[in-house]
């Protein structure tokens, strides 16, 4: 019995997420993608969106292809039947048919080929995937995906192994590619297959590692775990069995440079020299400019009373 053409179609979704390279989506289910609300502002970044909206749910879409095939079958039924036909009849209704076509070629909008619907439904498909992670079942189906490591492990050594989140630089699509986030260690990564280089990091955004990072809070104590795990002044850099100083051009630099701010006083520091150098309220430069007179009046005495004693 040959099967049923229904039971061996796979929906537009499902192909997505199991073709090559897209190891990273999760599914979205069908009910948040008919929700208008969740596609707000994504018609004017999505070129062809009703006609890639239509595809990505399964619905039948008229491409520049297919209407083409019409017309040139619409053209070989007519050359047949006109055949039966007297020549004043034939000329007559050629000049109408051919008029009729010219007038419904006007009046129909643009068609997309169907390269560029495909584009344009991944890139939609994309889009809708960054907001549909950020929700509760996304949040779910990413987290099952991290827990069973899809997306790889942090090549760190002090890391122990930790497991690593999609994440975008950006929101805006065409910028960079997808890059895989550390809660460990707070770093970001190239994927280490080239079959991920290709997938734009829009598609993930930049909110979805923290949100998961604070939505699942055992992410937390599993990076707690690594850090008390290796004591990391155990190892640096050695000159015949003496450590190199870390003030030194040739200094290990990573160490400071992943220190993190634990105390209130170290973190109100931190805000303060993050993104510029901090501003020096008016009574500490008047006290430091009366320590300076202090000093310089110290060093004139001491200078007296040389003189004196000589």
């Amino acid at each position: 019995m040959p099967s049923d053409p229904e039971d061996d179609y796979i929906p537009w979704i499902q192909q997505f997420c199991e073709s090559f390279g897209h190891d990273y989506f999760v599914p979205i289910a069908q009910e948040f993608i008919e929700d208008d609300f969740n596609l707000t502002g994504l018609s004017s970044q999505v070129p062809y969106y009703r006609e890639a909206l239509y595809t990505i749910l399964d619905y039948q879409v008229e491409t520049a292809e297919d209407h083409n095939d019409d017309s040139t079958n619409l053209n070989g039924n007519g050359s047949n039947s006109t055949n039966n036909n007297n020549n004043n009849n034939n000329t007559t209704t050629t000049n109408n048919t051919s008029t009729n076509t010219n007038n419904n070629n006007s009046k129909k909008p643009e068609l997309p080929n169907k390269s560029l619907l495909a584009h344009s439904a991944e890139l939609l498909y994309g889009l809708i995937h960054a907001r549909y992670i950020i929700s509760k079942p996304g949040l779910t189906a990413m987290a099952s995906k991290f827990e069973r490591n899809e997306f790889g492990s942090c090549p760190r050594f002090y890391c122990d192994g930790m497991h690593l989140i999609p994440v975008g630089s950006t929101d805006i699509p065409g910028q960079e590619t997808v890059r895989l986030y550390c809660p460990c260690c707070n770093d970001i990564y190239i994927p280490s297959s080239s079959r991920y280089l290709n997938i734009d990091g829009a598609f993930f955004g930049t909110t979805f590692p923290g949100l998961l990072v604070k939505m699942f809070p055992e992410i937390e104590n599993q990076c707690r775990i690594r850090i008390n795990k290796f004591n990391q002044n155990d190892f640096g850099l050695k000159l015949f069995g003496f450590k190199i100083n870390e003030l030194s051009l040739s200094g290990p630099r990573m160490k400071w440079l992943k220190m993190h701010p634990r105390s209130d006083i170290e973190k109100d520091e931190y805000e303060n020299c993050e993104f510029s150098i901090p501003v020096r309220e008016n009574g500490d430069e008047e006290n430091e400019e009366h320590e300076e007179h202090e000093i310089e009046g110290k060093l004139e005495e001491d200078d007296d009373k040389t003189m004196a004693s000589e």
